[in-house]
């Protein structure tokens, strides 16, 4: 074996409990203001109970936010920096954006920000800032996006001209560690404008407020000046007056910490404190004289608003006005770590450059031989998106019903507007979140995506990720996974057993071992999960299954969270879909485990033939009061709804629901059932026994001499006639991936009743679920990622002897491997450099087109226009979009 790099080493004593490299990262949120943790409202209105505006004033309960900010693994302190450049009417702390009520596609962040770099101990880091040099435009953002039109692009914060000419500052904010407990910090700042203009930098270091909650308010920690000379200042962090933690089976606790600065910077100290005469009214008490939205108070509106005692729960040092020329640079540093040090700042850009030179031999290794420089410049900066997306999620449900002080508990009606049923939930942990502004809590569909990609950087942290939604302080007793806080009740795809599998498959194809240990104790905990959907949403008991909206916001013509009335049922093939796909990966965990422990073979057979029935209930015609969900006519899968008399309507939309059913492919090879002589026993009888159900499911391929049984919803005509669709470039395929919608219905809209559902290539028109999503067009990189590794599979065994036309009425002939290649170098294309020399998911935007320095700082949005390939939605979602990374990977390998 090779010797380990620097960063390989650093996760393998992470993993030897030899040191914590993971105990400092960042892990702070970019939004806590309108969370629902954050709400005590009456009406469940997160956003305007807790607003953007409240948010430099009141403290937060259940987590800290800001830019860039890192923190300890349980957030005692947070340092966050603050910037001000003479003109906001705010100081800078954190990321503006509007509220679903405010813009005409919902929620929003209204910044330029990018995730440029980062290794998963947190070793090194890199974020870059983009922050103007005119008066930030808060009110003409607002008023421009309130005013427009469902159909109407969103105005962006670069459509004001703020950045026309250079006019702004990039800050660049690096951490790199000399220890796990000795983190360096440094910012650049250049000045791109014209001509000389001026910045605020303010470092700051905060304690989570944890002492003024409940019955009896504690003690406070504190931070103060340690050293100040002209050759610098120190400030000590102290928590020696605060409560540990409570919830925590062990003692945690931070020591002393020292933040070291250069001279020339001005200590600021206040509380971390709520100003409630600002928020409420001269009436209202503040606790403290000095509150948190001080510095905002005493830099931009000259006001006497710091501690004179020099001390506080909160700190900063303000270095400014700092003149940087046009075209010129300032360099600030700084060291917050564990103990005390003569020259502290000596060593910063040393170790800096020393840890860059680290994450680039770490990601050479990580990079795919046939991987061209543009490949590996997406392929890092997505894993540096997914890595600094991880947020320390404090919720414990419970606490939150009850509210913070028992003598004024919260309105009764807030216990029923949400998570009624979750009083269990309690968490304290580092969560990898889909974009920790615009979705600054986990979402369980899309948080199984997610180890994907981080699986091939840090494998321990993905399967981490995994089990922390199996875990008993997350997953319900009766068996169902939270799907997100908004309501953690509502129902997410069943993916997390194909997360497990394809995780433990990634770790055991890198390093030669799979680990069993994590493989089994998820599968025991996703057996409880599948009892539940079974139960749930399989009332009748005849495997066709109504899973609710499954995610799929708008992409229906009815809310399927909704009750449809007493006895209607909506039969659903996306439902449906993904409860085969769960047999399978089921069935395949069952048998990698049967390799130790025979005695699961039994589960390997349970769930084959629980597979089976499925696809039989998929495929049949009408009988018995049941209604087919497959169209012999039309070669597609649709929903079909039913009313308790017997009459039903096909809703005859030609979507992503009607491609579900193509994800569940498995192949057993004939050596696997030989290896275990119970699940082959069983498995060959069914296929004797009963080949009214497995003709279908089950096909028999000889491939160089060797047998494989390949598993599918579909028989092989179904499989071809919906594959023409999707290869159709009038239908699902788009030059740069998979249409959520048919491209049919832009001149063949589906209606039923009121309802209508047409081809929405950009954002969505209907608010159904979720005022910014949009499933009737756009490419979503989940769900075509498992369309993807579903024609791998099948071309693995097939080759390229299974054909199919390009065409529904005809046309050339493709494969199963041409089509998974053309989508997956689609969907890496929405971020190369193409002949124009723009990148698609930019659309129009205009300094990535004209301004050098934007030029290679991709975004990995949430969802993509098929026209066009412009990035839609969250323009963060570094979650499930960073399986770029995991194409990049698979298509750039040898063969590919």
């Amino acid at each position: 074996m090779p010797k380990p790099n620097a960063e390989q080493q650093r996760l393998e004593d992470q993993k030897q409990g030899k040191a914590n490299w993971r105990r400092w990262g960042p892990y702070v949120s970019e939004r806590a203001w309108g969370s629902v943790r954050e709400d005590y409202s009456a009406d469940g209105n997160a956003w305007d109970s807790f607003n953007h505006d409240m948010a430099r004033s009141r403290a937060f309960r259940w987590g800290e936010d800001g830019i860039a900010g890192i923190c300890d693994r349980y957030q005692l302190i947070a340092f966050t920096p603050a910037f001000w450049n003479g003109k906001d009417p705010i100081l800078k702390e954190r990321l503006f954006g509007l509220t679903p009520g405010e813009a005409n596609h919902g929620e929003d962040v209204k910044e330029a920000y990018f995730h440029l770099d980062a290794v998963p101990s947190h070793a090194y880091q890199k974020y870059l800032y983009k922050y103007p040099q005119a008066e930030y435009p808060y009110g003409a953002l607002l008023e421009k996006n309130r005013s427009r039109a469902l159909n109407e692009p969103e105005y962006e914060l670069a459509d004001t001209g703020i950045f026309d000419n250079g006019r702004y500052f990039d800050v660049f904010i690096e951490y790199a560690k000399a220890s796990d407990e000795d983190l360096i910090i440094r910012f650049e700042i250049f000045n791109r404008g014209p001509e000389t203009a001026s910045i605020h930098v303010i470092p700051q270091l905060l304690f989570r407020n944890r002492w003024s909650w409940g019955e009896k308010r504690t003690s406070p920690p504190e931070i103060r000046v340690h050293q100040e000379s002209p050759k610098g200042l120190c400030l000590v962090v102290d928590e020696a007056k605060s409560q540990p933690l409570s919830n925590l089976p062990f003692e945690y606790k931070l020591g002393l910490r020292y933040l070291y600065a250069p001279a020339g910077g001005t200590p600021m100290f206040t509380d971390n404190e709520t100003n409630a005469k600002k928020l409420w009214g001269e009436g209202a008490v503040n606790h403290s004289p000095y509150t948190k939205d001080a510095f905002h108070r005493k830099i931009v509106d000259k006001a006497d608003a710091l501690n004179p005692a020099r001390r506080g729960s909160k700190a900063g040092i303000h270095f400014g006005p700092i003149a940087i020329p046009a075209g010129g640079k300032h360099v600030l540093r700084l060291r917050l770590t564990n103990k005390e040090m003569n020259d502290p700042l000596a060593e910063v850009d040393s170790i800096i450059a020393t840890r860059i030179k680290e994450a680039d031999e770490f990601y050479a290794a990580i990079h795919p031989p046939k991987a061209s420089e543009e490949d590996k410049r997406i392929q890092r900066h997505a894993f540096a998106g997914l890595l600094w997306t991880k947020q320390i999620y404090l919720f414990d449900v419970n606490a939150w019903f009850d509210g913070d002080q028992p003598s004024a508990p919260p309105p009764e009606s807030r216990r029923h507007n949400r998570n009624m049923h979750w009083s269990h939930l309690n968490s304290m942990r580092v969560m990898s979140m889909p974009d920790k502004w615009e979705y600054p809590w986990f979402a369980a569909w899309d948080l199984a995506f997610h180890t994907i990609p981080i699986a091939l950087i840090d494998p321990e942290y993905a399967k981490e990720q995994l089990w922390l939604l199996l875990f008993e302080q997350f997953q319900h007793p009766n068996g169902q996974i939270p799907a997100y806080e908004w309501e953690f009740s509502d129902l997410n795809p069943p993916v997390h057993a194909w997360a497990v599998w394809r995780v433990y498959q990634i770790e055991r194809d890198r390093t030669g071992v799979g680990d069993y240990a994590f493989l089994e104790k998820c599968f025991h905990k996703l057996l409880i999960n599948f009892a539940w959907w079974v139960n749930k949403v399989d009332k009748i008991g005849n495997n066709l299954f109504e899973g609710g909206f499954l995610g799929l916001d708008n992409i229906t013509l009815v809310d399927r969270s909704m009750p449809l009335g007493e006895g209607t049922k909506l039969l659903q093939s996306d439902a449906t879909g993904w409860m085969g796909m769960f047999c399978l990966n089921l069935m395949r965990i069952s048998i990698e485990l049967s390799t130790k422990n025979k005695s699961y073979s039994g589960m390997a057979t349970k769930f084959f033939q629980h597979f089976v029935y499925i696809g039989a209930a998929l495929n049949r015609r009408r009988a018995h009061g049941l209604f087919a969900l497959w169209s012999d006519r039309e070669g597609f899968f649709y929903d079909v709804l039913v009313w308790p008399n017997g009459t039903y309507h096909k809703f005859r939309v030609r979507s992503l629901v009607g491609l579900i059913p193509l994800f569940g492919v498995e192949v057993i090879d004939e050596a696997t059932l030989k290896a275990l002589p119970e699940f082959e026993a069983n498995f060959l009888w069914f296929l004797r026994n009963r080949t009214d159900m497995t003709d279908r499911s089950v096909t028999r391929v000889e491939q160089d001499g060797k047998v494989h049984y390949v598993l599918k919803l579909v028989d092989d005509d179904q499989l071809k006639r919906v594959l023409a669709r999707v290869a159709d470039t009038n239908e699902f395929r788009s030059p740069y991936g998979l249409r959520s919608l048919s491209k049919f219905h832009d001149k063949n809209p589906f209606g039923y009743k009121e309802a209508m559902v047409g081809y929405e290539p950009a954002e969505a028109i209907s608010r159904i679920k979720g005022g910014n999503s949009n499933w009737r067009g756009p490419i979503w990189f989940p769900t075509a990622y498992l369309l993807i590794e579903a024609l791998k599979s099948l071309a693995s065994v097939h080759g390229g002897k299974f054909t199919f036309p390009t065409k529904f009425e005809g046309g050339p002939l493709t494969t199963l491997g041409a089509l998974a290649k053309d989508l997956a170098e689609g969907m890496i294309g929405l971020f190369r450099r193409g002949k124009d020399g723009r990148r698609p998911f930019e659309g129009a935007t205009k300094p990535f087109q004209t301004d050098p320095n934007w030029k290679d700082l991709p975004w990995f949005h949430e969802y993509f226009n098929p026209e066009t390939g412009e990035g839609l939605g969250a323009s963060h979602q570094t979650g499930w979009t960073a399986l770029a990374a995991s194409l990049i990977d698979e298509w750039r390998l040898p063969g590919k």
